[in-house]
């Protein structure tokens, strides 16, 4: 059989596997690069070479650098700011999400949506907004965004890293501005004015599927919370948590009122879910007096583990407070918090421990490791802390990479490497958790496909299989085949991955662009576009996170995302032949 031949079958089998997810995308991907190997139609350097390339690389250090804003609570800084200057509600949700389309030009969509997530849905409860009618627009606002510049999402580095493959140039940082901007814009009218139309009106179901813990945080000196009354502290509002009782030396008051007037040194017990919990403890000025006690008495300090663990039968702590249980002594840990099924407005140092309650630990690892069978780890929550005095150097190190990569001072992934070896230099974040935000399922298949390019242009199969098509689409001229390339790109978008999607496409239009004598540039950007704009159903990352909270139907998304997705097609099809000429 000829080597095109097997090639083309190839490429078909792989075409139905990542359309129907049988196995899982990676896996697809290496078993045809295995294939290719095994039937010689690639050397093992040309096979392996994906691995190693600036692409990957860059990929790579790009998971790294957003997981290290996280970190740093930079980006749910910002939400947190803009819903605190709240004058207006509506107003201030579209600034949202103009403002979640602005991050996500220059990190994750999942992680921008995912941070943005609590933020937005507390405002629109605030506001008596069905949360139905925002999360969907959170969600489209951060892939919109992802079309601005290269690193917006994966699948831009992706196709610009393929790119020379076929012997173009790769993606300018910016370049995919002049596209992307217009769409952002024309989408987000889209969602500030008419998907809130065509959206359902339902409730979150956010807070049903976050633990509510109940935590003590004393007011430190500086606290921007002293001398303000809880209604002006934004506890609730901005922060989403609810102060259930106030100590102020030997007196304790519950349920104070909206004009109690906090004082530096109270303790306030306050109510809400890990995140914001954690949160708080980074920007107000809060400490817990748990933490403190725990350092003084072991001298640890440095790295340590934030675990959920449960408290189970036999357990030496029931019926007994955490002081009289001398829980900080017996483990060499310390409770932040208590989740507790039934509501009750206690004090945590009050609370008598009770089968099933839920501590939220911190500590040294080794000794979190040895808190014994009475008490179960559920969960390592380590990386959901933030710490804003990491955000100067955060923020530093991203602007320094994106500057000097983005103006092409430096290659982009020297730059993004150079700034991961600080990050970990800094402590910005530790090794394990910069391996854990790699996503290594994007790095096997992007890695695999580009190996797949490889062997698609040097067996001719490219140009078989593009010979075909061109004769196909030479009678609809430029801008027929710039449509129909947009519209199967977009069709692949849906059962499969973008990556995927646009990877496969690539080799195409660029072999069909040059047999009918066009330049491939504007059916590059186009299919770029279409590949990173999936919104008719919520198999984009994005999308998952708000479809159960959201509580959302899969025909919701094809209503509002098929008119989002016709506006992004007229404007690229406007915009991309003025700039990228064919």
């Amino acid at each position: 059989m000829e080597p095109v031949t097997i090639l083309l079958i190839l490429f078909v089998a792989a075409l139905v596997l990542f359309a129907t997810e049988w196995l899982p995308v990676d896996v697809t991907a290496l078993g045809l690069l295995s294939a290719l190997l095994l039937l010689g139609l690639l050397s093992p350097k040309e096979a392996f070479a994906g691995f190693g390339s600036d692409t990957v690389l860059t990929l790579a250090s790009l998971f790294i650098l957003t997981r290290v804003l996280l970190r740093a609570g930079v980006i749910e800084w910002v939400g947190v700011a803009l819903a605190r200057r709240s004058k207006n509600a509506n107003g201030t949700l579209r600034a949202l999400l103009g403002t979640v389309s602005g991050v996500s030009a220059f990190t994750s969509n999942t992680a921008t949506t995912a941070v943005f997530l609590p933020v937005v849905a507390g405002m629109a409860r605030r506001a008596g907004i069905p949360a139905s009618r925002v999360l969907m627009p959170l969600a489209f606002a951060s892939i919109l965004g992802g079309t601005i510049t290269v690193i917006g999402t994966s699948t831009n580095l992706v196709v610009s890293g393929a790119l020379p493959a076929s012997g173009e140039r790769p993606l300018g940082f910016f370049e995919l501005a002049w596209v992307g901007l217009p769409v952002a814009l024309v989408g987000l009218v889209y969602l500030f004015f008419l998907a809130p139309r065509l959206l359902p009106a339902r409730d979150a179901q956010l807070e049903e599927s976050l633990r509510a813990y109940l935590a003590d945080l004393t007011v430190a000196a500086g606290s921007p919370l002293a001398g303000q009354t809880l209604r002006d502290s934004g506890l609730g509002r901005d922060h989403g948590l609810t102060v259930v009782a106030v100590r102020r030396g030997a007196e304790t008051l519950y349920a104070p009122r909206p004009d109690f007037q906090i004082q530096e040194g109270d303790t306030l017990a306050v109510e809400g879910p890990t995140e914001r919990i954690l949160a708080g403890k980074s920007t107000l000025g809060v400490v817990s007096k748990s933490e403190q006690k725990l350092q003084a008495l072991t001298g640890e300090a440095g790295e340590v583990r934030l675990v959920e663990a449960v408290v189970m039968p036999g357990s030496p702590l029931l019926g007994r407070t955490l002081r009289e249980a001398r829980f900080r002594e017996r483990y060499g840990l310390s409770v932040l918090a208590l989740h507790r099924r039934d509501k009750n407005y206690e004090r945590l140092g009050q609370m008598r421990v009770r089968i099933g309650d839920v501590l939220l630990i911190q500590g040294a690892a080794e000794r979190v490791g040895a808190l014994g069978e009475h008490l179960v780890v559920l969960g390592d929550l380590t990386e959901h802390q933030t710490d804003l005095r990491r955000a100067p150097a955060a923020l530093l190190l991203f602007g320094g990479a994106v500057v000097l990569g983005g103006f092409g001072l430096v290659p982009l992934a020297v730059a993004a490497v150079v700034a991961v070896a600080l990050s970990l230099a800094l402590r910005l974040i530790t090794p394990e958790e910069a391996y854990g935000a790699v996503e290594w399922p994007v790095i096997v298949l992007v890695a695999c496909m580009l190996a797949f390019g490889t062997a698609f242009e040097s067996t001719g199969a490219a140009k078989v299989l593009t010979g075909a098509i061109s004769g196909v689409l030479e009678p609809l001229g430029p801008y027929g085949l710039l449509a129909a390339l947009f519209a199967v790109t977009v069709a692949l978008t849906q059962p499969m991955s973008n990556q995927a999607a646009a990877l496969v496409m690539l080799p195409l239009a660029i072999g069909t662009a040059k047999t009918l004598g066009y330049d491939p540039r504007p059916f590059v950007i186009g299919i770029t576009v279409a590949a990173s704009n999936s919104f008719i159903t919520p198999l984009e990352p994005s999308c998952m996170l708000v479809y159960g909270p959201g509580r959302y139907s899969f025909l919701d998304f094809v209503r509002v995302g098929a008119g989002l997705t016709a506006l992004t097609f007229v404007v690229a099809l406007l915009v991309i032949p003025r700039v990228w000429p064919f």
